[in-house]
C-alpha cells in the first residue's frame, strides 16, 4: 500500500532537517570528509529530527498544499526553523553544554533548513503553475475579469491553477493599471471598452471581481457586458472568499440584488444582544412569513433564552421551526412553535401568560394590496384589531418592548393596506405610556424577493417566457434586502424609548420597468424582442409613487445612519378610542363600505384619496434607466 501524500511531505521534511544539520557541518569545515567530530554530528542528527518534527507539528506545517504555496507559508517556515534552532541548541546545552558542536553550526542550520522546505514547495508551485497555464488544450473557457484588485488576482491565480479556465486579461479603470501584468495577465484596457474587447479577444464570460461596486458603478458593468452580449458572472465580497479552489465555486450568476446596489449595512451586534436579545424570551408573531423568518433566523443568532414563533399558517410555521431545531449551531435558545390567531383574544392573552415575552415582534399583517382592496373588513380585523389584541396581551403581562412592522403604504395611505397599517401605527402609538411596555415601530418600504412581491412574479412571467406585467411605465418602489430590513428593524428596536417611529433608509426608488427590463436581460434575452413588456395600468389602491414621512412628520437623524426618527405630534387618543370602536362596530356589522370609510376618517382624511393617475390613462413606455 502506497503512504498518502501526507505521509511523503512528513518524511520529506524530516529528511531535509536531518541534510540541513548534515549540510551545516560539512559546509562549516569546508566540504573535507571526515571532518573533525563527524561522529558526533551523525549521532546528534536523530535528535535534531526530532525536536524539529516537534515543531513542524505544532507550526501546523502540514495544512498548506505545496500547490498552493505562497508568502505566509514561508513565514511560517522560518518560524519553524528558527524556533527548532533555539529548541535543538537548549537542548544540547543541557545534554553537554555544546561541547564539541561549533556555534557558526547553530546559526547556518535554520538557514539551510528554510531553503531546503521552501525551495522545493515554492519550486514545484511555479512548475504545476506553469504547465497549466502552457496547456491551452486543456482550457474549457475563455474569461474577461473585471476589476483588477485584489479579488481579480484570486480569481485569475486560481482559474490558471486549475486549468479549466483562461483569463483573456482583465478590464479595470485606474489609469495606473493600463498595460500592466497581473499573474502574466494584461489590463488590457476600462469598462467602457468592454464591448470591443469582447469582439476582439471573444471570451466565453465577463467574471465581475469587483466587491465593493456602488449601484452606478454596477449598473455600467452591467450595461457593458449587455452591449457586448457576454454572459456575466459576480464574485462576492473578499470575506466570503477563501483560499484555494473554492474561489471559483464562490463565482455565481448577475442578481437583481447585485444592480438595486443596497450598500452593506453595519449592526452593532453585541448592542444588539445585551440591550435586548440575549438571553430574554422573545416572541415573534407572523414568524411563518418572509420579514418574520428572517427576524426569527436573526434573533436565534443572538442566543436569546425562549423565541416563540407564533402563525396561524400551520405550514409556514412549520417550516421556520423546523429550519430553526435542525440549525448547525442549536445553541442554548429553547425554540417554541405556536400556532394562533392574533386576532383570538382568550388565546393571545393565554399564550403571553404562559410565555411570558420580554420583547415582542409583530410582523403579523395581511399585505397584498389589490386583494386587501376586495377585502377591507379582513385587512381592518387583522392589521387593526390583531395588533391591538396583542399590544393588549403585552401591556397586560408586563412585556418590555412591542415593536411593529409597518409599512411606508401607511404614509399618506392610498389603499386599505396603507390605511390598516397607519391605523395600527396609531395604536401602537396611543398604547405607550411611561412606566409600561414600550411600543415601537419601524417603518420601510418593499423587501426583494418577500412572498407576494414584484420580484418573484417577475421571475415566474419571464420563466413561461413573458408577457412581464408592469403597472405603469412611471411607477417607482423603495426596495431593500430581508436581511438587512431585519437586521436594521432589530437595531431600531434596542435604540427605542417607546412612542417612536423609526423610518429605514430605503435609498433611491427604483423605477419597476427599469428592474423589470434588467431581470429579463440578466436571463440573456433582449427586452421586447424575446420577452415583452406589457404595461396594465394601476389597480385600485395603488400610487405612482411610495413615501417614507407623512407631511406633518418632522425627519431626524439617530446614532445609526441607516435609521431615521419621524418626530410627530402627540395623539388624540380618546378621539381615536371612539373611531375605532365604530371601526369595529362596521366590521362585525360586514359593511364594507363604512369600513373603508372609517379606515380614511381614522387616518385624518375626509375621504378615501384618488391617485393621480387614472387606472384606464394610457401608459407609454419609458426609457428605462
Amino acid at each position: 500500500m502506497l503512504p498518502s501524500k501526507r505521509t511523503i511531505i512528513i518524511l520529506h521534511d524530516l529528511f531535509m532537517a536531518g541534510f540541513a544539520w548534515q549540510f551545516s557541518w560539512w559546509a562549516r569545515f569546508n566540504f573535507e570528509f571526515p571532518f573533525q567530530d563527524w561522529r558526533l554530528s551523525v549521532f546528534l542528527t536523530p535528535i535534531v529530527m526530532l525536536i524539529q518534527g516537534g515543531v513542524y507539528s505544532m507550526f501546523k506545517l502540514y495544512r498548506g498544499m505545496w500547490r498552493f504555496a505562497s508568502v505566509p507559508d514561508l513565514l511560517n517556515i522560518l518560524r519553524a526553523a528558527a524556533l527548532g534552532a533555539l529548541c535543538i541548541t537548549l537542548a544540547m546545552f543541557i545534554l553537554f553544554r555544546l561541547e564539541g558542536v561549533p556555534r557558526s553550526i547553530l546559526i547556518l542550520y535554520p538557514m539551510v533548513l528554510v531553503f531546503c522546505l521552501g525551495a522545493p514547495r515554492l519550486g514545484y508551485r511555479f512548475l504545476r503553475d506553469r504547465r497549466v497555464s502552457l496547456d491551452r488544450s486543456a482550457v474549457t473557457t475563455r474569461v474577461l475579469i473585471v476589476g483588477a484588485g485584489r479579488a481579480g488576482e484570486m480569481v485569475v491565480r486560481e482559474m490558471l491553477r486549475d486549468g479549466r479556465y483562461f483569463p483573456v486579461g482583465f478590464v479595470d479603470d485606474k489609469p495606473d493599471l493600463r498595460a500592466a501584468e497581473i499573474q502574466r495577465v494584461r489590463v488590457l484596457g476600462g469598462v467602457d471598452d468592454i464591448p470591443e474587447l469582447c469582439r476582439y479577444h471573444r471570451p466565453d464570460i465577463v467574471v465581475i471581481a469587483v466587491p465593493s461596486a456602488g449601484t452606478e458603478q454596477m449598473r455600467r458593468i452591467v450595461e457593458r457586458c449587455e452591449e457586448a452580449g457576454v454572459p456575466m458572472r459576480m464574485l462576492p465580497g473578499l470575506s466570503k472568499m477563501v483560499a484555494g479552489a473554492a474561489v471559483l465555486n464562490e463565482i455565481r450568476e448577475v442578481s437583481i440584488n447585485d444592480l438595486l446596489g443596497r450598500e452593506k449595512v453595519h449592526l452593532d451586534r453585541d448592542t444588539i444582544a445585551a440591550g435586548g436579545i440575549l438571553g430574554r424570551t422573545i416572541m415573534v408573531s407572523g414568524a411563518g412569513g418572509s420579514i418574520g423568518a428572517e427576524l426569527c433566523r436573526q434573533i436565534h443568532g443572538l442566543a436569546p433564552a425562549r423565541l416563540v414563533l407564533l402563525d396561524r399558517s400551520e405550514f409556514g410555521l412549520y417550516r421556520i421551526h423546523h429550519e430553526l431545531l435542525s440549525a448547525a449551531e442549536k445553541g442554548p435558545t429553547e425554540i417554541i412553535a405556536a400556532l394562533g390567531d392574533v386576532c383570538d383574544t382568550g388565546a393571545m392573552d393565554r399564550m403571553l401568560a404562559t410565555h411570558r415575552p420580554q420583547v415582542l415582534f409583530h410582523a403579523a399583517a395581511y399585505k397584498h394590496v389589490p386583494l386587501l382592496e376586495d377585502h377591507c373588513r379582513e385587512a381592518a380585523l387583522n392589521n387593526v384589531f390583531g395588533t391591538l389584541t396583542l399590544a393588549d396581551a403585552a401591556r397586560a403581562h408586563a412585556c418590555d418592548r412591542f415593536v411593529l412592522i409597518s409599512t411606508d403604504k401607511a404614509v399618506n395611505p392610498a389603499s386599505v393596506l396603507g390605511a390598516s397599517k397607519r391605523v395600527a401605527e396609531l395604536v401602537c402609538e396611543a398604547r405607550n405610556a411611561p412606566g409600561t411596555t414600550r411600543f415601537i415601530t419601524v417603518r420601510f418600504g418593499n423587501v426583494l424577493g418577500s412572498d407576494g412581491s414584484v420580484i418573484p412574479i417577475f421571475q415566474s412571467q419571464i420563466r413561461r417566457g413573458g408577457p412581464v406585467t408592469v403597472t405603469h411605465p412611471d411607477v417607482t418602489r423603495y426596495f431593500m434586502t430581508n436581511t438587512e430590513a431585519c437586521g436594521l428593524i432589530l437595531q431600531a428596536a434596542v435604540m427605542g424609548n417607546g412612542g417612536e417611529i423609526f423610518v429605514l433608509d430605503m435609498g433611491e426608488p427604483v423605477r419597476i420597468a427599469y428592474l423589470a427590463e434588467q431581470m429579463i436581460r440578466l436571463t440573456g434575452a433582449v427586452p421586447g424582442p424575446d420577452i415583452r413588456v406589457e404595461y396594465t395600468g394601476l389597480r385600485r389602491g395603488e400610487k405612482l409613487s411610495e413615501e417614507l414621512f407623512h407631511d406633518h412628520e418632522q425627519r431626524e437623524s439617530t446614532a445609526h445612519p441607516k435609521i431615521f426618527l419621524a418626530r410627530h405630534p402627540r395623539l388624540d387618543w380618546s378621539r381615536c378610542e371612539i373611531e375605532l370602536e365604530r371601526l369595529r362596530k362596521c366590521c362585525h356589522a360586514g359593511d364594507a363600505a363604512a369600513v373603508r370609510a372609517q379606515l380614511w376618517q381614522i387616518c385624518g382624511l375626509s375621504s378615501e384619496p384618488r391617485e393621480s393617475v387614472s387606472d384606464n390613462e394610457p401608459c407609454q413606455p419609458a426609457r428605462a434607466g
